[in-house]
């Protein structure tokens, strides 16, 4: 499935109806295109956004099916994420307190499944716009010891006489 034939499809949308487009018929649109696909493209998303008649977020399955629940959790390590949800969601959640329940659900999910990333990536949809917060939190860094020196963001050189080998590391940082 092309996200970029789905924005064309939505912008036609927009020009033809000559009124800004609902996120309902971003929702239509994407389950259509899965349903014809009967779950060979195996997408699962989750449709979120603002418009003229409020705040909605949308789970979509594979097979073009979709649900709208107040939090929504999809792929591998959703089933510990949502566990957070049920827990700890309620309705007059401010902002930050939101941030922190999505951040410990995302860690559950990072945490107890080995298919799932090790970074937290927050995006934040109001009617002012969408504001996205990138390695939010991070976990599992990468480092690597050479010597007894931690050389993580460090650069490493191959000395080029001689192919075989790596023979030369640089220690400093750029």
């Amino acid at each position: 499935m092309r996200i970029g034939a789905v924005a064309s499809e939505l912008l036609l949308h927009r020009y033809l109806a000559d009124r800004p487009t609902k996120l309902v018929t971003a929702l239509s649109i994407l389950k259509s295109r899965l349903f014809k696909y009967q779950g060979h493209i195996g997408a699962a998303l989750i449709l979120g956004g603002c418009d003229v008649s409020g705040p909605h977020l949308y789970s979509i399955y594979p097979h073009g099916s979709s649900d709208s629940l107040p939090y929504a959790t999809m792929g591998s390590g959703s089933l510990a994420a949502i566990a957070v949800f049920e827990n700890e969601y309620r309705e007059d959640l401010s902002q930050e307190e939101a941030k922190g329940i999505v951040a410990r659900a995302i860690q559950a999910g990072i945490f107890n499944d080995l298919g799932s990333g090790s970074n937290v990536d927050l995006c934040i949809i109001t009617e002012e716009g969408v504001q996205e917060l990138r390695n939010y939190q991070t976990f599992n860094a990468r480092t690597h010891s050479c010597e007894g020196h931690l050389t993580e963001n460090f650069k490493v050189n191959i000395n080029a006489s001689s192919v075989t080998t790596a023979t030369t590391l640089l220690l400093s940082k750029d």
